[in-house]
């Protein structure tokens, strides 16, 4: 069976509920979108807005004091919000390439420690993590055990692949600037490699589940799994996927029953947050960014700007300007686009007012460079 680059669209748009705001609660939508990219603590509340009717955002504040969801480094070495039910399968597939990201970088090298030292460290640091510690308790704690200069990067690094997670607080997002964190539950390191793999599988599938059909190529983007290991998953799922031809012959996966809306189906405009994992879910972004828009949403530094999905591609980027939201769009817009894109800056005005209207005025800068467009302020 072939699948055409606008089907990939709709599959993706449909999966990723962005083809109609769904009736869901922020338990089932978590799950079902696998994972939340949540870099900026504003950033999942806004993803759960862009696809859910009659989005709450005090539920997701009651997610995370509740540590149902939950913020902890996985997929791509960086912060997600998954649901808590996930979080030691999701752990477990990461924990190789976690591990390899960290303890071979500078910032850990540098400290001159012993893995094997820092290794046995971990299940007496998840046990002083047992109530929540702020960074230079955690800090204080591993120097007096594994010396001086374990500080920072033993930190650094033990913070991404052992099982903690971020501690919500009073914030406008449950998370800021100021960092504390506490044990998962998880007293030892996952380091079982047939656990590992038997998780990782669970991983693949449910990815093509929430972002297929998809590459070994996309599937590696989304985990930084090697490709290698990702192609003998994908071999070990056996009738648990099938294989698609994509554009230009080339192979993707998906699960047998997914749905695949027609390319016709209509695809209503979105406003999405900074770093949403729809477009940063593939190798191959163009399913979903045209190819001459890439680097004007994806800046050089990684940043990835807040983006108009028009009829489910990036069209422009947003943000809050003076009480507004100015849009900027690469392409002409017809006026009924606009109306819409209109209704949804009021509805974003109405989830930011009491929390951070100016949210991701860090990232100002960067609208000097973005290009000259059809700039308008909405509503």
């Amino acid at each position: 069976m072939s699948v055409t680059a606008r089907e990939l669209n709709r599959a993706t748009l449909e999966r990723q509920l962005l083809l109609r705001r769904a009736d869901l609660d922020v338990h089932a939508a978590v799950r079902r979108l696998v994972a939340l990219q949540a870099q900026h603590p504003a950033s999942p509340y806004l993803a759960l807005w862009a696809r859910l009717a009659d989005f709450d955002p005090a539920q997701l504040d009651a997610a995370f004091a509740a540590r149902t969801v939950v913020r902890a480094t996985l997929m791509r070495v960086t912060l997600q919000a998954v649901d808590a039910s996930d979080y030691a399968t999701f752990h477990q597939a990461m924990q190789p390439t976690l591990r390899a990201a960290r303890l071979g970088d500078r910032r850990f090298t540098a400290a001159g420690i012993a893995v094997d030292d820092l290794d046995a460290a971990v299940p007496d640091l998840l046990r002083h993590a047992e109530t929540p510690r702020t960074a230079k308790e955690l800090e204080d704690w591993l120097a007096g055990r594994l010396g001086p200069t374990a500080r920072p990067g033993a930190l650094w690094a033990t913070r991404s692949f052992a099982p903690l997670w971020r501690t919500p607080g009073p914030e406008p997002w449950s998370f800021g600037t100021k960092v504390s964190y506490v044990a998962s539950g998880a007293r030892t390191l996952p380091r079982d490699a047939d656990a590992a793999r038997a998780a990782l599988r669970e991983v693949v599938r449910r990815y093509l589940v929430a972002f297929g059909p998809a590459s070994v190529a996309d599937v590696s983007q989304f985990t930084l799994v090697q490709r290698s290991s990702v192609r003998a998953v994908l071999d070990e799922l056996g009738d648990g996927v099938e294989q698609l031809v994509g554009p230009a012959g080339s192979v993707l996966f998906d699960v047998p029953g997914s749905p695949r809306p027609a390319p016709d189906t209509e695809a209503p405009p979105r406003l999405l947050p900074m770093w949403d994992n729809v477009l940063l879910a593939y190798a191959d972004r163009s399913r979903v960014i045209p190819s001459d828009y890439r680097r004007l949403v994806t800046r050089n530094n990684g940043d990835v700007l807040p983006t108009l999905l028009v009829d489910g591609y990036v069209a422009g980027v947003w943000r809050p300007l003076d009480g507004r939201i100015e849009a900027t769009a690469f392409h002409a817009l017809p006026e009924d686009v606009w109306a819409s894109l209109a209704g949804e800056a009021r509805a974003l005005l109405e989830l930011v007012a009491d929390r951070e209207p100016g949210v991701y005025g860090r990232y100002g800068h960067w609208w000097s460079t973005v290009p000259v467009g059809e700039t308008r302020l909405l509503p």
